[in-house]
């Protein structure tokens, strides 16, 4: 008798793609279909503002097993990752960036090694890809401490990964609002096997991340995932002590032979040495109790306005993430 295949579901978070939404779908119903994998697509429209919705109910007409989701705005890309997880119906659950930078064909692959036992599929980056010197350098920062904050190497770690279904419900009964998938997906666990893949060229389209808001995105994931900028304060007021010691060893040595030790320059230095470290403490902590803030309204990370399943609409089934 032959084994009944289980379903797949593939979560594409969508921000302003209507250029490759219709195509990834195509591409990705063509590779699953002739590998005899049953599947769905949970796109996520994150309130884009051309017409991605528009290209993700289009594709729905072509393809029933495609199940579109649209948010009241834009939320980010980490609540659409929730957003998709929480939607997902399959047995494993594949999430991938929807402009196909991430190789659909690596799929296969992974629902192999799934079937094998493995319960996280981790896609690892062979390369980062066409990036500058100066983001490369900074992602390594960046992965740097989230690798020492998981305790596991995410230098070459990517959003691409498979989990088993019960990885899935683990990371979605976790309360807090505030999460950073990609550190999250390997914190939990669970036996994982990692394939490796090259980073494709975007097709159509152009990037989402400037500098400034990949700045904004690593501190806040950093912030909500590790305490590490809360030592920092620490080691700024050990930094503060050692130099306001060494400073007073010598100005008793000064006037201990004899000479005038510099009153004003030197007073100065000091005030704006322990001045700019207070000001960069309080600014990190406040930055976590604006977070803890955050937390304890418990506004939800997203909130559904629309859900279509092929071109029927299913609103009733949406999940608002209200806990």
């Amino acid at each position: 008798m032959e084994e009944i295949m289980k379903k797949l579901s593939v979560v594409l978070p969508a921000y302003n793609e209507e250029l490759m939404v219709r195509k990834t779908c195509r591409v990705l119903r063509k590779i699953l279909t002739e590998a005899g994998i049953p599947y769905e697509l949970v796109v996520v429209n994150d309130g884009s503002k051309d017409k991605t919705w528009q290209e993700i109910l289009e594709a729905g007409k072509e393809d029933s097993h495609i199940l579109g989701v649209q948010f009241s705005r834009n939320f980010g890309k980490e609540a659409a990752l929730f957003a998709g997880l929480a939607q997902a119906g399959g047995d494993v659950v594949a999430v991938m960036d929807c402009d196909l930078q991430h190789p659909p064909e690596t799929l296969v692959s992974m629902y192999k090694l799934w079937e094998e036992g493995y319960e996280v599929i981790e896609g690892i980056k062979a390369s980062r890809g066409e990036e500058s010197f100066l983001h490369k350098k900074s992602a390594g920062f960046f992965y740097g401490i989230m690798s020492k904050a998981t305790k596991v190497d995410m230098q070459n770690a990517s959003d691409f990964k498979m989990m088993d279904r019960k990885v899935v419900d683990s990371i979605l009964s976790m309360p807090e609002r505030n999460m950073f998938f990609r550190a999250t997906s390997s914190w939990v666990g669970y036996k994982t096997a990692y394939v490796s893949f090259e980073v494709q060229e975007r097709e159509a389209g152009e990037s989402k991340w400037s500098a400034w808001s990949l700045i904004k995105y690593a501190f806040t994931n950093i912030v909500a995932f590790t305490t590490m900028p809360l030592q920092f304060v620490t080691a700024a007021g050990g930094l503060c002590f050692v130099c306001s010691m060494a400073l007073i060893i010598y100005s008793l040595i000064q006037y201990f032979t004899g000479h005038a030790v510099e009153g004003y320059s030197t007073t100065i230095i000091v005030i704006l040495l322990i001045g700019s470290a207070m000001m960069m403490s309080l600014g990190i902590i406040g930055y976590y109790i604006g977070k803890i803030y955050e937390e304890v309204k418990r506004r939800p990370r997203y909130i559904v306005s629309k859900i279509v399943r092929g071109d029927v609409d299913v609103s009733h089934e949406t999940n608002h993430d209200i806990k």
